[in-house]
């Protein structure tokens, strides 16, 4: 398997003429801690992407699904949302049977596989020690989904994986937790920037949810069912 490289591309800043892009920098020096541990984590495995994993899909995606952060030997290492850990085996294989993919996937970037009309991102870029950023990382990574979620003009949809992504995609919308509780299969109508958007949120589709069976296959194809409804 050939692992993508890393660009050396220049950090961002919070602000500027243009704003924000929606593509963190793969070397993006915001928080401190995160930095950190990726370069801790490349200087054991060199040949990793080991930077802030990009969005993986097409510009014109009409579901955006949002995860927690790249796993240290999932995204991290392979540069690709969700490829080469546990819970990319089930999310890509439901992507697939609910006709968002085209291809095989393989656990590797170069397997070929494409998306359709759907797009993955992250609500924390980069990967975070013992996949638990703290909410000064997901505050400083937030400006990146807005922009991401502004980028994509055909949007209808969002798939959030677990809280921490639901609460930032919340707060993305400038929205209230208090009215826009998570739970497992809730649907609430939203906007953003004056779109109409339905924001569906499940159990993260982690290897832990799935052996204690608090989301069972079952579970995340009604998620999937629901945002097929929307985006038809």
């Amino acid at each position: 398997m050939t692992l993508p490289k890393r660009p050396l591309t220049p950090a961002p800043l919070p602000g500027g003429e243009r704003g924000i892009p929606p593509e963190a920098p793969a070397n993006c020096p915001l928080c401190p801690r995160l930095v950190a541990y990726r370069e801790e984590v490349e200087a054991k495995e060199p040949d990793w992407f080991n930077g802030a994993v990009p969005s993986f899909g097409p510009e014109d995606a009409e579901l955006l699904i949002i995860g927690l952060a790249p796993g240290v030997t999932g995204a991290n290492r392979t540069g690709r949302p969700f490829t080469g850990d546990w819970a990319g085996d089930l999310l890509y294989a439901t992507i697939d049977k609910f006709g968002y993919s085209t291809g095989t996937y393989q656990a590797r970037p170069d397997d070929g596989l494409k998306l359709k009309r759907a797009m993955i991102t992250n609500a924390v870029r980069c990967v975070p020690p013992q996949n638990k950023p703290v909410g000064a990382e997901i505050n400083q990574c937030r400006p990146f989904l807005a922009a991401r979620i502004a980028a994509l003009p055909n949007l209808k949809a969002m798939i959030c994986l677990g809280k921490i992504s639901h609460d930032s995609t919340v707060r993305t919308l400038g929205l209230k937790l208090k009215d826009y509780p998570f739970g497992h299969g809730t649907h609430y109508d939203v906007e953003f920037e004056g779109r109409p958007l339905a924001l569906i949120s499940s159990y993260h589709c982690s290897r832990y949810n799935t052996n204690t069976r608090r989301l069972t296959p079952e579970m995340f194809e009604d998620v999937f069912a629901m945002t097929k409804a929307v985006t038809g």
